[in-house]
């Protein structure tokens, strides 16, 4: 179980950098690897967060084949190939702001999920340049999903098909706090969407995360965190690559992010989990 987390080490400005509170707190805790590779000086420049990439093994490459590399964003009207998405397909180069929190979450989750991030990279770069994609949405349901995925995705790892099914059916004490032991020892949570990243700086009651629920093995929970991590990105690649999959944003459930086990210092008793206003009750499938 994860140690509780007190929300007492405010970054008190936006761009304040302060490595020591993203280390403490359990919501960063994919993240963690990268961060400590980080200096404790100031917030990362671009050729920083290069150097990080080039140290990989192996080499983080987009699907189209280029590497990794991170670029100054372009300003004004740019055309097709110099647009973020297909940039990044065609020339594997992510446009990113410096001291920007939510670019450079972004940067991260690629380090840490290259071969996930790729993936929703092409389902974007595919959509673009496919006519089929545009009927139910001006950015269709495909981009839809794939971009909730990015800004606010949480992958879980589940090991209990019943815990799956609770969160499935929105029955958060049910599952948060009457199966909280298997919960803490069959089912993980992991912080995938970069816009969610940026939250979680300063987290609050009502902050919600979009699950991609992924079946594991028991074992799952016994492996060190980066082959956990690794897994995982493959797993949900996998997921991005079928074509029967990343269709609809419905493939992805809400996770009441504090509402998990140790994740806030007030979740440790029953009461906290009446709050409908944060633990809603949703849709419940038909028995």
């Amino acid at each position: 179980m994860a140690v509780p987390f007190s929300y007492n080490i405010p970054m008190k400005h936006d761009r304040e950098w302060n490595l020591a509170a993203l280390l403490q707190s359990p919501l960063f805790t994919p993240l963690h690897f990268i961060l400590l590779r980080l200096g404790i000086g100031g917030f990362p420049a671009l050729h920083e967060l290069n150097a990080l990439s080039a140290g990989c093994q192996p080499v983080i490459t987009v699907q189209s084949g280029h590497n990794l590399r991170f670029v100054p964003q372009e300003r004004g009207k740019a055309g097709f190939e110099a647009q973020y998405e297909p940039r990044c397909y065609l020339t594997g180069e992510v446009q990113t702001r410096t001291d920007n929190w939510h670019d450079f979450f972004n940067a991260l989750v690629w380090l840490t999920f290259p071969r996930a991030k790729a993936a929703i990279n092409t389902r974007h770069f595919n959509a673009l340049t496919s006519e089929t994609d545009v009927r139910d949405s001006q950015r269709g349901r495909a981009r839809d999903m794939a971009t909730l995925l990015d800004e606010s995705g949480v992958i879980v790892a589940c090991a209990n098909a019943g815990l799956a099914e609770l969160l499935r059916t929105f029955q958060w004490k049910e599952l948060f706090w009457q199966r909280r032991e298997q919960v803490c020892t069959a089912m993980g949570f992991y912080i995938f969407g970069h816009g969610l990243y940026e939250k979680a700086i300063h987290p609050y009651v009502g902050m919600t995360g979009q699950g991609l629920i992924l079946h594991v093995p028991v074992d799952f929970f016994s492996w060190t965190l980066p082959v956990r991590l690794s897994y995982l990105d493959q797993r949900v690649a996998e997921y991005m690559n079928t074509p029967g999959h990343c269709l609809s944003p419905g493939e992805l459930h809400p996770v009441p992010l504090l509402g998990v086990p140790g994740w806030e210092d007030q979740n440790n008793n029953a009461a906290y989990y009446d709050n409908t206003a944060y633990f809603r009750p949703g849709r419940r499938k038909p028995k």
